[in-house]
């Protein structure tokens, strides 16, 4: 198995499992709140495809796909389109309002880009520096095991506050 191939394995995982969260889940239960400040599965779901969205097109040099296929229009959030989810209060997460549907066709328009960018990639690829904001600076390896990192924690989260629905 290459580098890359591990990276599709491990973004595949994902791409199963956040239908497998939200699927079946009412509006009310998306948004449910298991104590006054906590996430909620709708929240978690679009911060964790926000960030990959945002983090993928910006190492590819894309337009996100929350703006170029429409999903920042059709979710309507009460924020800018730049927005995904880092730093908000409170009563911002509670502004996340969207279907299961809507939430499924983000995360896998988002994973379609994700793939289609991996597919460019050769293994000397992702030892390429991305950010020298850090130090050491970021490479492209690091990013991409990041975001799987980032985003597995969170649907972890909205699969434990889905377990409480039950």
């Amino acid at each position: 198995m290459t580098p890359i191939e591990l990276l599709k394995e491990a973004f595949g995982r994902l791409e199963e499992a956040v239908p497998e969260v939200v699927d079946g889940l009412t509006d009310e239960q998306l948004t449910h709140r298991v104590g006054p400040q906590a996430n909620t599965i709708a929240w978690l779901v679009w911060h964790l495809t926000r960030v990959q969205d945002d983090h993928i097109a910006d190492v590819a040099g894309t337009e996100q796909v929350w703006t170029s296929q429409g999903f920042a229009r059709d979710f309507d959030l009460p924020f800018d389109d730049a927005a995904h989810g880092y730093g908000q209060t409170t009563e911002e997460v509670g502004q996340v309002r969207a279907t299961a549907e809507q939430l499924s066709a983000y995360f896998r328009a988002t994973y379609a880009a994700t793939v289609a960018y991996l597919d460019t990639l050769t293994p000397e690829d992702l030892d390429r520096v991305v950010d020298t904001r850090w130090d050491p600076p970021v490479t492209l390896g690091v990013r991409l095991v990041s975001v799987v990192n980032d985003d597995t924690q969170h649907l972890g989260q909205a699969a434990f506050v889905r377990g409480l629905l039950a």
